[in-house]
């Protein structure tokens, strides 16, 4: 960029500032004040640093003066920049305190030092100004699909170019072994724009989800229309992935509509994403049968829904095992991220041995804690008891109703749980004793002897110090270390307590303990709730079939 002196064309200037706001798309006018910067500059390295030198550049004629300003007013503090009122009326009889004064200078020519300050200037200045103009233009376009040219590839990353901005695929966001050159067309996913110190930065996803979401929306009018949607998608990116579609008009086939006249439609996604397998799946609110869909091309036995932790037991035949854990654990992998359930698959056999152990386990807590024989425990446990406090708090009904059993000895039978229960709590109360768990402990709402004992042997004994925790604490937590996954275990490991849970109980020990008030407790759930119900539907992007089945059916129940 040529910096010319005073003698050069005036016009030069402005077909400087116009050209450049022509090639970087910015404001022609942030060009001219960087011109106008440039000659302050180099009007201070002339005349003095310490002066208020400001230079004015003609919009129309091009004429670039120098003028320097000085502030009327009443105590002179900067002799180079102030001037009193007295002295200041001499030159101009109206002026008043706050009047800025200015008075010509003569022009300079710049030297070459100048000149190539001035280049920095104005680049700097056209880089702000065009980082500024990008960020604008794509902050509101995340979740877009973009077209644009392959730049460089560095490192594995992909700088592409978007006509009017740059933007990057980084090597984890691109399909593995997909082989891309400088000048190839790309189709990419707009995942997030954000302001960085070295400005704006577009980052674009090959393997994002709803990369996938997007352009099954472009190749499906019904998907982009709203009558089908896309409830859930699980990618294993450049090998296999399963989408849940859902629709709204009882006559339309979602599957068939996603895959198209002989495949068309499914297959040109496939083309896109360089041959990735797609298996869609028709979304249904009966969980269970939902599973079964996901976990196609396998044949499923039975499936139990474990939903205190949140897990599920897939039984399949033991040919149908290799299929449905697919490739590397692959198959249930999706499905699971596709359901947002923990699946555990088992064979027939397997599942038997497993009850097997299980009904053992449990007749003998019940002859154990109740001293009775192996039939009456068998009987229990063949009814439906898993728990000593089932059996000592159920309705008597219950278990007089068992064949077999009359009022007398449902009787019994409850008593001697309820004895066994309150032997147990006092070996566990002496044993929290014995670790140092003060009494206040147990009256945070929720904690249990049990509990308690936990915490005992976890070195937490007071009721800030369960307050001093985090629920990470009390669940534990996976981390990976050099690759590989590390399972952290909680205070209550073993003990099917959830997150939330374990939020909500931390929180009360707060409450206990006096850090916060119950007011304040009740005040932050409300706020978390709103906040939860303000969330506008067409913005949510559900990761989980579940996620995304609250919504559709959120209005199912009460009749809207």
């Amino acid at each position: 960029m040529a910096i010319a002196g005073v003698s050069a064309n005036k016009l030069e200037w402005l077909q400087i500032a116009k050209a450049v706001a022509e090639e970087k798309s910015i404001d022609k006018q942030i060009v001219l004040r960087g011109i106008e910067e440039a000659f302050e500059r180099a009007a201070k390295m002339r005349y003095g640093a310490e002066l208020d030198i400001r230079a004015f550049l003609h919009p129309e004629t091009g004429e670039m003066t120098l003028r320097r300003v000085m502030t009327v007013v009443d105590e002179v503090e900067n002799e180079y920049t102030e001037i009193d009122l007295a002295t200041a009326q001499l030159d101009n009889p109206e002026a008043e305190l706050g009047t800025e004064i200015s008075t010509p200078l003569p022009m300079i020519e710049p030297s070459r030092v100048q000149t190539h300050m001035a280049k920095q200037v104005i680049t700097q200045k056209t880089r702000e100004a065009e980082r500024s103009r990008q960020y604008e233009e794509f902050k509101d376009r995340v979740g877009e699909i973009i077209n644009g040219i392959v730049k460089r590839v560095e490192y594995g990353h992909i700088i592409v170019d978007l006509g009017r901005a740059e933007a990057v695929i980084r090597r984890d966001q691109a399909l593995p072994r997909e082989n891309v050159k400088p000048g190839d067309r790309i189709r990419a996913y707009i995942m997030d724009v954000r302001e960085e110190p070295r400005g704006s930065q577009i980052f674009l996803s090959r393997a994002h989800p709803q990369f996938m979401a997007q352009l099954f929306a472009q190749e499906v009018p019904e998907v982009y229309e709203g009558v089908i949607q896309i409830v859930a998608v699980a990618r294993d990116p450049g090998s296999r992935a399963k989408i849940a579609v859902y629709s709204n008009d009882s006559s339309i086939d979602p599957v068939g509509a996603c895959v198209g006249m002989r495949g068309s439609r499914v297959q040109a996604v496939v083309n896109e994403l360089q041959g990735e397998r797609i298996d869609i799946i028709p979304y249904t609110e009966d969980l269970g049968t939902f599973i079964v869909n996901g976990l196609q091309p396998a044949e499923v036995a039975k499936v139990v829904i474990h939903e205190e932790d949140e897990r599920i037991e897939v039984v399949v035949p033991e040919e149908q095992l290799s299929l449905a854990i697919g490739r590397r654990g692959q198959n249930v992998r999706l499905a699971s991220q596709l359901s947002g359930w923990a699946l555990d698959i088992l064979t027939e056999e397997q599942e038997s041995e497993r009850r097997q152990a299980e009904f053992k386990e449990r007749s003998e807590l019940f002859m154990n804690g109740l001293d009775v024989d192996e039939m009456v425990a068998q009987l229990l446990v063949s009814e439906g008891f898993e728990t000593m406090e089932e059996v000592g708090y159920v309705e008597l009904d219950e278990l007089s109703s068992i064949e077999g059993f009359d009022d007398e000895t449902a009787e019994e039978l409850q008593m001697r749980a309820r004895e066994y229960l309150e032997k147990v709590a006092a070996e566990q109360d002496a044993r929290r004793k014995e670790l140092g768990v003060e009494d206040e402990v147990l009256t945070i709402p929720g904690v249990t002897l049990p509990m308690a004992v936990r915490f005992g042997e976890n070195e937490t004994f007071t009721v800030e110090d369960v307050a001093g925790l985090v629920p990470d604490d009390l669940t534990g937590y996976v981390e990976f270390r050099n690759g590989e996954k590390h399972r952290e275990e909680g205070i209550f490991e073993g003990m099917k307590f959830s997150t939330e849970e374990a939020s909500d109980l931390i929180m009360q020990a707060r409450v206990v303990a006096g850090w916060i008030s119950e007011e304040d407790l009740l005040a932050e759930q409300a706020e978390a709730e709103g906040e939860e119900g303000e969330e506008p539907a067409e913005y949510a992007r559900p990761e989980t079939a579940r996620e995304a089945a609250d919504a559709l059916f959120a209005n199912e129940g009460s009749g809207a």
